[in-house]
């Protein structure tokens, strides 16, 4: 049986794993940590803007099993924000168990607490992974969702410091680049002032902490906004964000919680003394980073050249997904990048021809855009989104962006890929 190693339990991870299984490989999924999903274990944030869009086109193609156990695990639907509609906010405290059991029951290998120190490959192909017990892992293709944050060596120096953040690399140890083994050259991002990577763009505030009127606010409605006292605002910090569709002057003048089972603080960090002088935070505590009064996790410092199959460029038999595969920010577009990721590492090692999903489709647009502009380019300091900024304006221009479950799904039909990724390589 053909066999599909993949190298991190994100969510881009978990769903290389999902399509490659589905597809009726054996399939090896691979974390250094004590749980799946990594960012997503603080994330929450789906179906906002152009993501709905997305998801629809996903489950119209075959891979909306992940989507659905979001769906699941919603707290709220349809709220909105600044700048964002339609968004649903998932339960971070319950949906790793849940997708967990999925990939378990979906007869996925899951090997947590288990560190790939090095890759074993020759002219292009790789032929195995070797964990830090020296034990060696063998497939026929693999994938590299291993992510592009840490270790902390990256935080220290081009942040504020580690930040504790849910990567925990002091106790789980670095991030390691399979593509980076295979000699090939990764990508750095960039802010606008040319230093290397950008910051996270959100904290955890425990809800305990709340003051009882804000947490019931938060609990009841999903979203609430706090002013900033005028002295504090500070919008120079809106450029050091990864998300730039949260760089809007109403994140930099409230304070904007929303409920994912903690309070998500949409922003990178916010000095703990500044933030209990705001009324109803008296008493706030970060649970995520620990130190995000100071400081955040530090991305996009590994994002490897990948052509749009997701296949990374100089090695044969080995596919990328998530931040590790273009500079894509969120756990939609690191589902879709894992869907193709996992897909296309089957039909390679299987001699089949590679998909690509077309620029018709938003996921294929995103794709095939990201890779233009930060590879193909040179453009360091972008990243892309269904959710906003420069993509979702190109998403609204081309006519992709839809909120209609029906046309989405007709308009996969019409590409003929409905139930792709629930298909079989022929």
């Amino acid at each position: 049986m053909t066999r599909i190693i993949i190298v991190g339990g994100g969510w881009s991870g978990v769903s290389a794993a999902v399509c490659a299984k589905k597809a009726g490989a054996e399939a090896v999924l691979i974390e250094k940590t004590d749980l799946l999903l990594g960012a997503g274990n603080v994330g929450g944030i789906f179906r906002n803007n152009g993501r709905f869009t997305a998801t629809e086109e996903m489950k119209a193609l075959g891979a909306g099993d992940l989507f659905e156990i979001m769906d699941d695990c919603a707290l709220h639907e349809d709220i909105a924000f600044p700048g964002h509609a339609h968004a649903s906010l998932y339960d971070v405290g319950a949906i790793e168990p849940q997708v967990r059991g999925f990939a378990e029951e979906l007869g996925i290998e899951v090997m947590t607490e288990t560190h790939v120190m090095d890759v074993r490959a020759q002219e292009g192909v790789v032929e195995a992974v070797v964990l830090n017990d020296g034990t060696t892992i063998r497939g026929d293709a693999f994938v590299d969702a291993t992510g592009s944050s840490g270790p902390m060596g990256n935080c220290l120096r081009y942040g504020n410091g580690c930040s504790m953040c849910i990567q925990r690399c002091p106790t789980f140890g670095p991030r390691v680049s399979l593509t980076a083994g295979c000699g090939i050259k990764d990508l750095v991002g960039r802010r606008e002032d040319g230093t290397p990577g950008v910051f996270s763009g959100a904290c955890k505030i425990s809800m305990d902490t709340l003051s009882a009127d804000v947490r019931k606010e938060l609990e009841n409605t999903g979203v609430v906004m706090l002013k900033v006292p005028e002295e504090d605002i500070d919008y120079s910090k809106l450029d050091k964000k990864a998300c730039k569709q949260y760089a809007l002057k109403e994140y930099s003048e409230n304070v904007i919680l929303l409920d994912t089972g903690g309070a998500k603080l949409m922003t990178s960090y916010y000095p703990l003394h500044m933030l209990r002088r705001i009324p109803g935070l008296e008493k706030a505590e970060y649970i995520d980073p620990y130190s995000a009064g100071r400081g955040n996790s530090i991305r996009y410092m590994s994002v490897a050249p990948c052509l749009d199959t997701m296949q990374a460029e100089g090695a044969s038999n080995l596919f990328c997904a998530g931040e590790k595969g273009a500079p894509l920010i969120g756990h939609t577009e690191a589902v879709v990048t894992g869907a193709v990721a996992g897909c296309n590492a089957v039909r390679q090692a299987r001699g089949e021809k590679q998909v690509i999903l077309p620029d018709r489709l938003a996921a294929g647009r995103i794709i095939s855009h990201s890779h233009e502009q930060f590879v193909r380019q040179g453009k360091h300091c972008e990243r892309y989104t269904f959710a906003g900024g420069s993509f979702f304006e190109i998403m609204k221009k081309e006519g992709l962006y839809s909120t209609d479950p029906d046309e989405i799904a007709q308009r996969v039909e019409r590409e003929d890929l409905t139930e792709l990724f629930a298909k079989r390589p022929e």
